[in-house]
């Protein structure tokens, strides 16, 4: 397996479920104010998106673990894990169903029950494809390729709010600026007709079933030896502290764009920028680029490729990814050029990726410290320095979910599937931390609040450093594993 080669084919079919995940995520911070004016909710009241899409996923992995209980054997090792996605692809697409009378009724809960189920076909879609994109090649690249995956999801993630706001707000050209509920259903109907179609395109696709996780823990060991060989994936101390991380981690990235929305509306007076809502998509969508940016270049170590050519990718790809959220708001209507100087931001990432080398661990641990620095820019300053600073976060949060990921599930085995499903359980941090937040912006100001990302960064910070010690001891070192890939 150390010289196995990434089978790019199967794993081109694979990342099309990462759009789809980030293209709903990201369209829930356009719904968030829309639903907030329509219904005459507070800021907290407003977060309800975010914690019926994001619980969702924590149920679905309940549901998971339970009947992996009831059968005696894991879900997707009994059904397969190219059948399991396709399976929470059709959930998904029954949760796009209720948007139809949730608009003609105008029901809150409704449109809450649809975002649920939405959510929870991709708690399972995630629980499968996570470790598949790891496990589809050498496991010295899974971390990078799970990165590679994400700047998928986050092509996903840029677009999302643009072509959702054009098909509720219509035209910024001709002035569109009121949302009708109403209008919220079809851009949903249709994103259901495509989950249908991906679901059978990828049933019948060349993605695998089955993978040999036993052999790719024995690939992943310096000393195969010294391998922890547990009952359950919980046992395992990288994952158990991971389960935190990954909490944290969709906590502070939901909650930041979350409650940016709030911040931009504030009056220039109070610190923020005056917007209507209907001017809020192209900040979701840089906020989503990002994402997109920072995993673009961490992808670059994922390509068979020489150190020199690697190089090259890691300067071009964050600034390709860039032209591309600049093209799309562009052809959207916006104006960019408020945003072009967000290009010397990406610097700063760029150096971070460079001084990781590669290792997750040390990736966490570098963009967990840029993010408390963002954060804290964002809080000391004003107007459009904040609200940079602000969504800089994503740029940071954008390498950490892959390099957790990477991490806990590091040295699992057979239990892998398990402590994937556990992990993704803790995605419910993203509605819950946005609650949080927003809790805190009603009762001590929405500036203010972002110090609950500070205190998830500072946790990040300490898994980072806390978990290469932990793999050493099961005869796992991150620096020789990452140089067997040849980084």
């Amino acid at each position: 397996m150390a010289t196995q080669q990434t089978r790019w084919s199967q794993f081109g079919v694979l990342v099309t479920v990462f759009f789809f995940w980030g293209f709903v995520a990201a369209s829930n911070e356009i719904l968030i104010p829309v639903f907030k004016n329509a219904f005459h909710l507070s800021q907290a009241q407003s977060q309800y998106v975010a914690v019926a899409f994001y619980v969702a996923y924590t149920v679905g992995s309940i549901i998971y673990f339970l009947v992996s209980r009831l059968i005696g054997a894991d879900v997707l090792n009994r059904i397969g894990y190219k059948n399991g996605i396709s399976l929470g692809l059709l959930i998904s697409a029954v949760g796009t169903l209720l948007f139809y009378p949730a608009a003609n009724t105008a029901s809150f809960g409704l449109m809450l029950s649809g975002l649920f189920i939405v959510g929870l076909g991709f708690s399972l879609q995630q629980i499968a494809a996570n470790p598949l994109a790891i496990m589809m090649g050498d496991p010295a690249t899974g971390a990078q390729r799970l990165t590679m995956a994400g700047g998928v999801n986050n092509f996903g993630t840029t677009i999302g709010p643009l072509l959702v706001s054009l098909a509720i707000f219509g035209s910024v050209a001709a002035g569109g600026t009121e949302a009708s509920i109403e209008s919220v259903k079809t851009p949903y109907l249709v994103l259901g007709a495509a989950f249908v179609l991906v679901a059978v395109f990828l049933k019948f696709s060349s993605v695998p079933n089955r993978i040999d996780l036993d052999a790719i823990a024995e690939d992943e060991a310096a000393d195969p030896t010294r391998l922890a060989h547990r009952r359950s994936a919980i046992a395992y101390p990288q994952l158990a502290l991971g389960m935190i991380a990954i909490f944290v981690y969709v906590g502070v990235e939901v909650a930041t764009i979350a409650n940016l929305p709030a911040y931009l509306k504030l009056p220039v007076e109070q610190g923020g920028l005056g917007l209507n809502t209907s001017m809020i998509a192209p900040f979701v969508s840089l906020y989503w680029a990002s994402l997109m940016i920072g995993r673009w270049a961490g992808a670059a170590g994922a390509f068979n490729a020489s150190p020199s050519v690697k190089l090259v990718l890691t300067l071009l790809l964050p600034y390709l990814a860039f032209g591309v959220f600049l093209a799309v708001n562009t052809i959207a209507g916006y104006s960019v050029m408020q945003f072009l100087l967000y290009g010397a931001v990406i610097v700063l990432m760029v150096a971070a990726t460079f001084a990781s080398r590669g290792n997750p661990a040390r990736m966490l641990l570098y963009f967990s410290i840029c993010g408390i620095a963002a954060l804290l820019v964002g809080m000391a300053t004003t107007g459009m320095t904040s609200v940079i600073a602000f969504v800089s976060v994503g740029l940071f949060c954008s390498t950490m979910w892959p390099c957790i990921f990477a991490l806990a599930i590091t040295g699992l085995g057979r239990n892998t599937g398990q402590g994937s499903s556990l992990l993704v359980m803790m995605i419910m941090g993203g509605g819950l931390v946005s609650l949080l937040q927003g809790w805190l912006a009603d009762t001590g100001g929405i500036h203010m609040s972002f110090l609950v990302g500070v205190a998830c960064f500072a946790y990040l910070a300490f898994y980072a450093a806390r978990t290469p010690g932990i793999l050493r001891r099961q005869g796992i070192d991150l620096d020789k594993l990452v140089a067997g890939g040849g980084h």
